[in-house]
């Protein structure tokens, strides 16, 4: 594969092979990238990598070369020359340094030995059988000598499908430290990048010396390139590059070497923290370790470069790691100088996460004594509250980037608080008997008995937009199951969250668990949390049908429990009462409109078009201001002169609108639901019985009501005290989630020294199986 790509090289034109690009094309793209960002300073934040406009992309031996460190890993570079290239027609100014040039110069010099090896035998043993041909060791100045062209075509070909030139540059330590040479390079970059050339810099490992003892890495102004990842952060200092990322064979830079138990990956990398690290071995390629590393990072990061280490080896993200960094993704190891004041959102789950276990080890009175606390404070503080609420309004308001829809989920009041206050007050008696509940008993054999008990997930992660009454609510059920708790709140409603967090805290200080329930407040991506499947076991999304859909999307590795949208049907059937259908449909609509259980379409019986009970539902939608009625295709057709056809029968509209479709049948309504709805909430206004009861066994959904509103698919009118969401999903819990659907189960074993050995004799089984009964309200 790799002498086909040289022959490709091999027959471009003349032009590419010198590396010139007639045709700038910097001035097409430059209006997608502008950054006047001065240099000087690195980034305080991963957030602010996007503002990055000069790039080094620092590939190790380990990223470049093969496992069986002969020749190069084609994919991993495609993929990187596709990144580069990506970011380079954005108008950032990308430099590249590379290895391989020793790797794959031992690959044509072994392929060149083995060849004239053979020729020569072939010639002095006639028809003899060849002997076994030994390999002579390779030197690998010789080796950088045979390799360095062929990698350099190697990448100008690649580049070349991108419509992006190169240019080779090879350097020495004298290169940089003779104050003329060094001048030298830094026009010569400078004009390569003006010209929308990527240079591709390594070391001159043909001539470069064997590295001697200096005091490197002591200021700005002295290091010596002993290998590609002190000439990375040579160059990025001396380019004034905004950040360097140093690609390697592992995720980032651990507390202690990665195969070590209990080696944790470092989000953030301070200057202070080097005694907090313990190497390990080098890599199994190079001549670097991460102990290198991580000197020549800081000391970029002295000079005023970003730095990040990161994984290029791992074909699940080696094609856009790259891009992922740059666009501020928790990827790899950030080196920064700012500390944050507060812990890291890794420390908060650890904390949260031993704080659970103590909570959910509390007696149950304890438990729902910490509810009973935080609804009192909801009552006593309600002033505190409405004032941070106000200033989190005023700020929407003053944003003009919110519906009045998403304003009103942001809105607290009086009456909200109470009914919270009370909604945990049930919440604290129900929950007496949750956690360490005995569901099942069974005596295995005489003296063997197994039971089954209910226990906390762990640690959930709720993200949940506008509603800051979500807080509470949430924080109580995570009490009363024993569960671990992160929330994610939207930063419109900040201010009402801090204040909210810092009651939950107070009456979990009660008993001395107040880590239990965590407030991530720092500048963590959504999709960034969702990584954490090490730390997080159920994550739950409360918000729009995007938000859901963005972290079902990105939580590959930890379960979601939520909706996808909240498409909620009303059927009116042919033998619907008059005034149930008016009020249920008012209901269901307009009673909150942003609810995921309000309705989104109703279906009309054919039957009642053109009588009095559809006239009157037009009519009671236009009183309530509905200020827009979509119609599905069928009742188009029906109709003269109709409202705008709707664009698709799948739409959540989430506010004052609806659309209205036309069925011939209960049946039909059924399939109608089945190919549109969401499994969300769905019901059917009829006074037929057996049409109802069809209705409510054939439909698949969370929810499925006979003569009664949407609205009612809510924790709260459940009985559940709290939700902490409606899912629709087929496993686990569905529908309103409450106290049961936060809790799993394990099986406990109690016997007197039983081994399975006491049991392997089939003649002498002794199995009993037999169910023992359990106690009404029962604890193991």
């Amino acid at each position: 594969v790799m002498f086909a790509w040289l022959a490709l090289c091999s027959r471009l034109p003349s032009r590419v092979q010198h590396h010139v690009c007639p045709v700038p094309v910097r001035a097409l793209s430059q209006a997608k990238f502008s950054i006047p960002r001065p240099h000087g300073k690195p980034f305080a934040h991963r957030s602010e990598l996007k503002q990055a406009k000069r790039i080094v992309v620092k590939l190790g031996s380990a990223v470049v070369t093969r496992g069986d460190e002969c020749g190069l890993a084609l994919g991993r570079l495609a993929s990187i020359v596709e990144q580069v290239a990506m970011l380079q027609n954005q108008g950032r100014e990308m430099m590249i340094v590379t290895s391989g040039a020793v790797a794959f110069g031992k690959q044509r010099l072994r392929h060149e030995i083995l060849l004239s090896q053979s020729v020569r035998q072939a010639l002095h043993s006639g028809q003899n059988q060849l002997k076994d041909m030994s390999m002579p060791v390779l030197e690998a100045r010789a080796c950088a000598a045979a390799g360095q062209s062929g990698l350099m075509a190697l990448y100008e070909a690649m580049f070349t499908q991108y419509s992006i030139c190169t240019a080779q540059i090879l350097v020495t330590n004298l290169d940089f430290h003779d104050e003329q040479k060094r001048r030298n390079l830094n026009s010569t970059l400078q004009e390569l990048m003006r010209m929308n050339i990527v240079p591709i810099i390594n070391t001159n490992d043909a001539v470069v010396a064997p590295p001697v003892p200096s005091s490197d890495l002591q200021g700005l102004n002295v290091i010596s390139i002993k290998d590609n990842d002190s000439l990375a952060a040579r160059l990025a200092v001396e380019m004034k590059v905004d950040m360097l990322i140093a690609l390697s064979d592992v995720e980032g830079l651990y507390d202690r070497p990665p195969g070590v138990d209990d080696a944790k990956l470092i989000d953030i990398f301070y200057p202070g923290d080097q005694q907090s690290i313990t190497y390990g071995t080098k890599s199994r390629v190079g001549i670097g370790g991460m102990e290198a590393k991580v000197k020549s990072a800081l000391w970029a990061l002295q000079g005023g470069t970003s730095v990040i280490i990161a994984n290029g080896t791992d074909p699940k993200v080696t094609g856009h790691v790259i891009t992922d960094i740059v666009e501020g993704k928790k990827v790899g190891t950030f080196f920064s100088e700012v500390k944050p004041a507060g812990p890291t959102v890794e420390q908060q789950t650890e904390m949260a996460r031993h704080a659970g276990r103590t909570l959910a080890s509390l007696h149950p009175e304890q438990r729902a004594e910490i509810i009973c606390g935080l609804a009192d404070l909801l009552t006593e503080k309600k002033e505190e509250i409405l004032g941070a609420n106000k200033r989190d309004m005023e700020l929407a308001i003053a944003s003009g980037r919110f519906s009045q829809a998403l304003t009103n989920r942001l809105s607290l009041s009086t009456a909200k608080l109470n009914s919270l206050a009370i909604g945990l007050r049930q919440l604290a008696v129900s929950s007496r008997d949750s956690v360490g509940r005995v569901l099942r008993r069974t005596r295995v054999a005489n003296n063997l008995e197994l039971e089954q008990i209910t226990v906390p997930i762990g640690v959930l992660l709720v993200i949940f937009e506008s509603r800051p009454d979500c807080l509470p609510q949430v924080s109580a059920l995570a009490i009363a199951s024993g569960n671990a708790l992160l929330l994610k709140g939207g930063k419109e409603a900040s201010n009402t969250n801090k204040i909210l967090h810092q009651l939950v805290q107070e009456a979990l200080s009660l008993h001395g668990v107040s880590d239990a329930v965590q407030l991530i407040s720092t500048r963590e991506e959504v999709e960034d949390l969702c990584r954490l499947d090490k730390m997080i076991d159920l994550i739950v999304p409360r918000g729009s049908s995007q938000l859901v859909r963005d972290i079902q999307r990105a939580a590959k590795g930890i379960p979601v429990l939520g909706h996808s949208e909240g498409v909620c049907h009303v059927y009116v059937d042919s033998e619907a009462g008059l005034d149930k259908a008016i009020e249920i449909v008012r209901d269901s609509k307009c009673d909150y409109p942003a609810a995921c259980n309000a309705m989104e379409t109703l279906l009309i019986h054919r039957d009642l078009l053109r009588t009095p009970l559809f006239d009157q539902i037009i009519d009671m939608l236009r009183t309530e201001q509905v200020r827009k009625i979509h119609a599905g295709p069928r009742f188009a057709s029906y109709l003269t002169f109709s409202p705008s056809e709707v664009k698709s029968l799948r739409t959540e509209y989430g506010d004052l609108e609806c659309c209205i479709e036309v069925v011939d049948s209960m049946q039909e309504a059924v399939d109608h639901i089945h190919k549109y709805g969401s499994s969300h909430t769905d019901v059917i206004v009829t006074e037929n019985e057996e049409t109802a009861e069809q209705f409510l066994q054939q439909v698949d959904s969370a929810c499925v009501f006979w003569n009664s509103s949407t609205r009612f698919a809510d924790g709260y009118r459940f009985g559940l005290g709290a939700e902490v969401g409606i899912s629709t999903a087929r496993i686990h819990a569905r529908g309103p989630v409450g106290l049961e659907g936060l809790l799993t189960t394990k099986w406990v074993l109690r016997g007197e020294g039983h081994t399975v050995a006491d049991f392997s004799d089939q003649g002498s089984m002794k199995y009993l199986h037999e169910n023992i009964p359990i106690p009404q309200g029962s604890f193991s």
